[in-house]
């Protein structure tokens, strides 16, 4: 039985700091709460349509995550509804299984991709330059392609827009270039350790982007989610093959309805036919339980 579907949430007593285009952000004092709403993006447009269990996995697998990489500093306090406030107490069945309390941030203002493979945007911009983010790729490679090594690509992050990809230069004018050299490399080493681990799950992680933000001690750690169906690019192994684009275990498969219709990709969205939300909630959920090895925690 799917989670009770949530697209907004007001919380009596608590400010809300935020709503993205996912999260709703919730001030607790010396902490914050998160909660992962069934609202998808598509294209940086929220669409009208929320799917269902969206908001539990992204939750779950970002903590399963964020556990499983503990050596690299986080900002997840728990997960676990019953170490919540008392006071959050009497909203157990919004946010019991889709909600974390995390440390306060400074985000900083770009997002950390790391591509292993040509896909998306990156591969739209080789077709067109042969560069992906600064970075002179070989002549020749084809859509779903290898690349020799996983590279950075940060972009700019946009709660209303859309993201913009930018070079190393502009990464390190915006973040400084110590904090630029270290989330390079820390997002790449997250990569590997994922892409290692999907490998083992038969799911090849085309490409995923990471958040970082600085603590009131200058701290540099991994913050928001953390290699989701919303994060990344997740492919079946067993369906790859080059000069195509699989059938992948997250939201490339909205995209790849919403280029079948002649909507210009600004607001409002259009709405979803039954199928393509059932078959998107199956996907999330088959994307959390090969990774994880377990089924979804229901409240």
């Amino acid at each position: 039985m799917p989670n009770e579907i949530l697209v907004s949430l007001d919380l009596p007593d608590f400010t809300k700091l935020r709503s993205g285009k996912v999260r709703e952000v919730f001030d607790l004092g010396e902490t914050l709460l998160f909660v992962a709403t069934d609202r998808l993006s598509a294209f940086d447009v929220i669409l009208p349509d929320p799917i269902p269990d969206k908001g539990a996995v992204l939750n779950q697998i970002s903590a399963f995550w964020f556990e499983r990489f503990s050596s690299i500093r986080n900002h997840l306090i728990t997960d676990d509804f019953a170490q919540f406030p008392a006071k959050l107490r009497p909203h157990e069945r919004q946010l019991a299984g889709r909600s974390m309390i995390v440390r306060k941030t400074n985000p900083l203002p770009v997002e950390c991709v790391v591509r292993g493979y040509l896909a998306g945007s990156g591969w739209k911009d080789y077709q067109a330059t042969g560069v992906v983010c600064g970075h002179q790729l070989a002549a020749g490679l084809q859509l779903g392609s290898e690349l020799p090594e996983p590279i950075f690509a940060p972009s700019t992050k946009n709660e209303a827009g859309h993201d913009l990809n930018i070079d190393w230069g502009e990464c390190c004018a915006m973040i400084g270039e110590a904090n630029a050299e270290r989330v390079r490399e820390l997002s790449i080493q997250v990569y590997r350790e994922g892409q290692a681990h999907a490998a083992s799950c038969g799911i090849i992680v085309a490409d995923t982007k990471f958040e970082f933000g600085l603590t009131n001690g200058a701290e540099l750690i991994l913050i928001d989610e953390c290699l989701t169906p919303d994060s990344s690019r997740f492919w079946p192994a067993d369906s790859y093959a080059l000069g195509s684009s699989p059938p992948s275990f997250d939201k490339q498969f909205v995209r790849d309805y919403l280029e079948t219709l002649d909507w210009n990709k600004t607001y409002p969205g259009p709405s979803l036919p039954n199928d393509v939300i059932e078959k998107t909630s199956t996907k999330y959920r088959e994307a959390f339980r090969r990774l994880t090895g377990t089924n979804l925690a229901q409240p």
